[in-house]
């Protein structure tokens, strides 16, 4: 049974970090693109970075460029979010997805496992 169960998200002051950690199972996802999305209340999820499966290729939406850095080690099948310089806006569940690609994927519908999701609440 294939299995994303993300890990490390919580209440940060705004300036804070968070490290979000997504572990996978039940196959590996070598050869799949990682993505990570949120979707904060009363608003569609989006997609916030996604990875290729060699790491070489990454894209981050425009509002986290130079605040986050997504990274994998597919040894270990994990996928991680470090979260930097972290504002009230980008509070909101966040959810790790394996993509049915490669490479980089920016549809949720280009995604076809989900984690359960991790709250992250950022206080001004």
């Amino acid at each position: 049974q294939v299995q994303l169960v993300e890990s490390g998200g919580g209440l940060v002051q705004a300036g804070g970090s968070l490290r979000l950690s997504c572990a996978a199972s039940g196959r590996t996802f070598t050869w799949n693109a990682m993505g990570w999305f949120r979707q904060a209340p009363g608003k569609e999820r989006e997609l916030v970075t996604v990875i290729s499966w060699n790491g070489i290729s990454t894209y981050y939406t425009d509002s986290v460029k130079g605040r986050f850095t997504i990274s994998r080690d597919n040894a270990k099948n994990m996928v991680y979010l470090q979260m930097s310089r972290l504002k009230p806006e980008d509070t909101a569940v966040y959810y790790c997805a394996t993509a049915r690609t490669s490479w980089t994927a920016y549809n949720p519908n280009d995604y076809n496992y989900w984690g359960q999701g991790t709250q992250v609440t950022v206080s001004s």
